[in-house]
């Protein structure tokens, strides 16, 4: 995922879009996206980009009244990894958080990342424990120890949660 899809900008099919990285220079370049909503994606092709302010204005083809571009509002832009923003120091894709095992610092399974949100202060990993409950976990050094996503092997990827008081 790449940016969210805002609100209608303008008159002629515009959307306002939302960068996730901070940076526009890769959402700028792309000429098509999926769109993600509600467990649909659609494949779009876009026509036009324009910087507005820290985000973008986004015109796709098809898309030419504000009542259209109304319809996609709220839906994730998503794209391949080779259109992807750089990863920096101790960042990863959320596609590549999602479905890794949460483990304690004794190795027991304490539940698996289904996705990754935006809080008032940081990011936030959402967790579905054992028992089907789920737990938000502050995505930070002092919660997250070592977290593996790029071993070869699926079964070895992992993320340690530090502090498994947090949990409860």
């Amino acid at each position: 995922m790449v940016a969210l899809v805002g609100a209608p900008f303008g008159i002629k099919g515009f959307v306002k879009a939302k960068p996730l990285s901070g940076e526009a220079e890769h959402v700028e370049q792309l000429e098509t996206v999926v769109l993600r909503r509600e467990n649909r994606e659609t494949l779009f092709y876009i026509e036009e980009t324009l910087r507005v302010g820290s985000s973008l204005a986004i015109k796709f083809r098809g898309i030419d009244t504000p009542e259209a571009a109304r319809v996609l509002s709220g839906a994730e832009m998503c794209t391949g990894r080779d259109h992807a923003a750089p990863l920096g120091t101790d960042e990863y894709y959320v596609e590549d958080l999602r479905g890794i095992p949460v483990i304690d610092t004794a190795d027991a399974v304490r539940g698996y990342i289904t996705d990754v949100l935006e809080g008032g202060g940081g990011q936030l990993i959402e967790l579905r424990l054992p028992g089907g409950e789920f737990r938000l976990v502050p995505f930070r050094k002092e919660f997250f120890g070592e977290v593996d996503v790029d071993n070869a092997s699926i079964e070895k990827r992992r993320a340690v949660l530090l502090e498994s008081w947090i949990l409860a």
